[in-house]
């Protein structure tokens, strides 16, 4: 029986010795490794944070001492030894382990958002409330230097340093890269201070130097001693920390446990906050992760262990169009230029950046700071195209609304991974976007339904310089071109029946839904015209009064179905005052456990299936109403 299946919590590490404890990272490497290798998952974060984890486990008292994890995609050796080895060949799978922390799974998962740069709130309050509480236990947050360049983890920090008495430990977990390696005057400061050398050894050779020079020596040498707190700024710059009221500690090499132990321990003896700095590699103990040129294996697919390749070549998805489109619009417009925070190769900015290194912008993980910094642009005379998951742009919603919008700024935002997108679990479905936008004014949202449509929308996007613009479309393989048989205003009709009995509008992604609903509500006899609107705000007001002369309405759509494109649509049928009947198909309003996509869509009821046998119900009210067709 593996170590490894013998670790039912954390106490269990307490009593191993050094040599069970390797025996056990390694084991923990391969399961790791077996498991990302079947089912895919965040492969390089773990690896590189094994022993890190083990030591954490072995100080603390979990879950008495709390843990929390930052974004969250690291947690798997956490989540091993805390009583889920057992279950990891289900990782990601519907019923089975989730890819981050999870409340429902253990008690040892504090935060399961796996936004990132949100845990040093968390555990702050925590540290807070154990304060008020009288309470003597730890919390502990684990924190990569990615998510340090998020804005929200220094208005923590500013917070934390405020009271010396919380029993609050920051690790720092260094590997210079979130994605990619990490960028900004923060990443250019934890490389000083990975690299540089230590003020010690160095303040030593010059004590030793000046003992040997006669008489003033000592004296030199004790003034020197009396600034050195300036020294150990020069020559490593942890001061940064120190200054703000930090205790630190570091770096320390973050594969050395006993190292890691030994400062942790001192860290927890403190009894304030503290700040442990440590030193890691992803896809540490797997050659081929390190050896990744592009994220070191980060987020990995399904693949062969032996070579590192994906099992399978995945069929070119929307982010592959968007790719190319904006290397296109870039040769033809230089002031197009591409906003990233920290994820230029996952969005699809990455040719973009190869070919026009100075017009693209990696501002770390700050979308905040992205929009605003891209209504700045815009206001002297660029037009920016910020691209981020739909998920992360919740959380520029106010700067989009009063930094973009208020004043008229050109500027486009791209969603990639708009919808459900199903293994990463809640935090990571973009079923928010249209929901929020529609209520900005002056901003126009485009959901293209397949890669032509893509490259179109996003052309009419940038040409738009007096409102922000959105584009936005889902996760995976790009369905095949769908031509409009006629159009209407800016909207695109693909299906028309003989009669003017139901209106199909179908956004986006979901285009495929509606005509499949169509063709067998079509076999029942119905006369149904199907349009995809293109632009989702504003409606045009030639789409709105095709729907009207229509005696039935469905709205389809990979969003929340509370003000969504289906909401906007009734009250612009309200505001021509229609009465038609709307049936509006969406996204339930609560979080979803992860699963495959497909397989959340059934559930929802967003299948051709689903949306005709609820289109036939709501049309047989029509006729009992005496609404004969």
């Amino acid at each position: 029986m593996a170590l490894l299946d013998q670790i039912t919590g954390p106490a269990d590490l307490r009593a191993l010795s050094d040599a069970e404890l390797e025996t056990l990272a390694h084991e923990i490497r391969e399961r790791t490794i077996d498991a990302v290798a079947a089912h895919a998952g965040h492969l390089g974060p773990n690896l590189g944070v094994v022993e890190l984890t083990l030591a954490i486990h072995r100080v603390f008292e979990s879950p008495r001492d709390r843990v929390v994890w930052d974004t969250g995609h690291q947690a798997y050796v956490h989540k091993m030894v805390t009583g889920r080895a057992g279950d990891f060949d289900t990782l990601r799978q519907e019923g089975g382990l989730s890819g981050y922390p999870c409340r429902g799974e253990s008690e040892h998962d504090w935060v399961e958002n796996s936004h990132a740069s949100t845990s040093l709130s968390y555990a702050e309050g925590m540290a807070r409330a154990n304060q008020v509480l009288g309470r003597d236990d730890h919390v502990v947050a684990v924190i990569g230097d990615g998510a340090m360049t998020g804005g929200m983890a220094w208005e923590a920090i500013n917070n934390i340093a405020a009271s010396q008495d919380r029993r609050l430990v920051i690790v720092v977990n260094d590997n210079g890269r979130s994605y990619q390696p990490t960028v900004g005057g923060l990443a250019n400061r934890l490389t000083d201070i990975r690299t540089n050398p230590r003020y010690e050894p160095a303040l030593s050779a010059i004590r030793d130097r000046l003992n040997r020079g006669g008489p003033v020596g000592p004296a030199a040498y004790g003034a020197l001693h009396a600034i050195k707190k300036g020294v150990k700024d020069a020559l490593a710059p942890q001061g940064m920390f120190e200054d703000l009221g930090l205790k630190y500690v570091g770096p320390v090499d973050g594969h050395d446990r006993a190292a890691l132990e030994q400062a942790l321990t001192l860290a927890k003896r403190f009894g304030g906050p503290v700040l442990v700095h440590v030193l890691t590699t992803k896809g540490q103990g797997y050659d081929i992760a390190v050896a990744n040129e592009n994220d070191q294996m980060h987020q990995a697919p399904p693949f062969d262990r032996e070579t590192g390749d994906a099992v399978s070549v995945a069929p070119a998805g929307w982010t592959s169009v968007f790719r190319d489109e904006v290397v296109r619009i870039a040769d033809e417009r230089p002031d197009v230029v591409g906003i990233t925070a920290a994820m230029l190769y996952p969005v699809g900015l990455d040719a973009f950046a190869d070919k026009f290194p100075d017009r693209v912008f990696d501002v770390g993980i700050a979308e905040q700071h992205a929009a605003t910094s891209a209504a700045g642009m815009a206001m002297a005379g660029l037009h920016p195209v910020v691209a981020v998951y739909a998920t992360f742009l919740n959380r520029a919603f106010d700067q989009v609304l009063l930094d973009v919008a208020l004043h008229r700024c050109g500027v486009t935002f791209v969603l990639d991974r708009a919808g459900v997108t199903g293994d990463d679990g809640a935090s990571h479905n973009g079923m928010w976007d249209m929901s929020m936008l529609q209520i900005v004014p002056g901003l126009r949202l485009a959901a293209p339904r397949d890669g032509t449509r893509l490259r179109e929308l996003l052309r009419e996007a940038v040409a738009v310089d007096d409102a922000p613009t959105v584009v936005r479309f889902a996760k995976g393989a790009v369905p095949a071109d769908v031509d409009a048989i006629d159009t209407v205003g800016t909207a695109d009709v693909l299906a028309r029946g003989g009669s003017d009995d139901v209106l199909v509008l179908a956004a986006g992604s979901m285009v495929p839904v509606g005509l499949g609903a169509a063709e067998r509500l079509s076999a029942d006899g119905l006369g149904v015209t199907v349009v995809d609107p293109r632009w989702v705000k504003p409606f045009d007001p030639a789409v709105v009064a095709l729907a009207a002369s229509h005696r039935l309405v469905v709205t389809i759509e990979d969003n929340g179905r509370i003000g969504g494109v289906g909401a906007a649509f009734t009250q612009a049928l309200r505001d021509v005052e229609s009465d038609v009947p709307v049936r509006v198909h969406g996204v339930a309003q609560e979080f979803l456990d992860h699963a495959k996509r497909p397989v959340i869509l059934e559930r929802l009821g967003l299948t051709p299936d689903a949306v005709a046998a609820d289109t036939r119900a709501a049309w047989q009210r029509v006729v009992g109403n005496n609404l004969e067709p």
